[in-house]
């Protein structure tokens, strides 16, 4: 599909996001442009976000504020886990939450589970600023199903990341249940979860059914935020579950070498705004 246009000699690609907002960016330059079998991959030059991996017209993650969901996503639980070992990241192509794990010594494995080997090669070669080039020998790259891979995995890892995009297609599953199920599965007894779950001003309904999802299966769920200006609403929501009690305490020694996240960050980032404490707890 022609994602982008020519206007007046400008390259423009819209995104639609729901039906009645579309979001349009000026582009330089098409940098990368390939069809896998799974979707249409592209790295495209903008003018105010830079370089951008975009899949069938979507944009994932960008060069001026990748770091700030990968960041988040990665060091949230790394950091209140204690003793991350054995990380799977589910999804996260773009390789940005697999260069955040790596910052941790302690961490031995890093599995990244994404279906698409296309994004990998595209984000490596052309998007440096979120990828990193990243060639830690601790990271295994497993091009496979996410949801058919964590089904065979039983009391395995410490720490599973889903870095999924949205809730449409292939990522659906992501989103579900029986996926969720799988992941506690997988996760050995002190475990922690942790996935994206959308825009808490346009996708309430995802985040809450995924809140709710996660507390039927583990005892300690917490909903933090970041601001990311790429995704739309600029405010965007993870989802945190854990099988043991967590000890936010470990937050206060946070020292990694971020762009975004510091120890501040960390804590007040679990403190929701009023509406999401209500959608929640209604």
């Amino acid at each position: 599909m022609n994602y982008i246009k020519e206007q007046n000699g400008e390259l423009w690609l819209t995104e639609d996001e729901r039906e009645n907002l579309k979001i349009s960016y000026r582009i330089k330059e098409i940098i990368y442009s390939e069809r896998s079998p799974f979707q249409h991959v592209m790295v495209l030059d903008s003018y105010d976000f830079g370089r951008m991996l975009v899949l069938d017209g979507v944009v994932q993650t960008t060069s001026i504020d990748g770091h700030i969901y990968n960041e988040m996503i990665a060091h949230v639980p790394l950091s209140l886990h204690p003793s991350p070992k054995k990380v799977l990241i589910i999804g996260g192509g773009d390789c940005g939450a697999a260069r955040e794990v790596a910052k941790y010594e302690e961490v031995e494995e890093i599995h990244l589970v994404e279906i698409d080997e296309l994004v990998v090669q595209a984000c490596k070669e052309h998007l440096p600023e979120v990828s990193g080039n990243l060639s830690d020998p601790r990271v295994q790259y497993i091009y496979k199903d996410g949801v058919q891979f964590v089904n065979d995995r039983v009391n395995t890892y410490d720490v599973i990341i889903i870095d999924s995009s949205d809730p449409i297609g292939p990522a659906q599953v992501l989103f579900e249940y029986d996926f969720y199920k799988s992941v506690h599965e997988a996760l050995k007894e002190d475990g922690m979860m942790v996935c994206q779950s959308q825009s808490p001003i346009f996708h309430m309904d995802v985040l809450k059914q995924t809140y709710t999802n996660i507390r039927h299966l583990f005892p300690h769920v917490h909903v933090y935020t970041a601001t990311v200006p790429t995704y739309p609403g600029g405010l965007w929501s993870f989802t945190l579950g854990g099988k043991q009690p967590i000890s936010f305490e470990r937050l206060n020694t946070f020292s990694k070498q971020t762009k975004y996240a510091n120890a501040d960050v960390l804590n007040q980032c679990f403190r929701l705004p009023q509406f999401m404490k209500e959608h929640l707890q209604s």
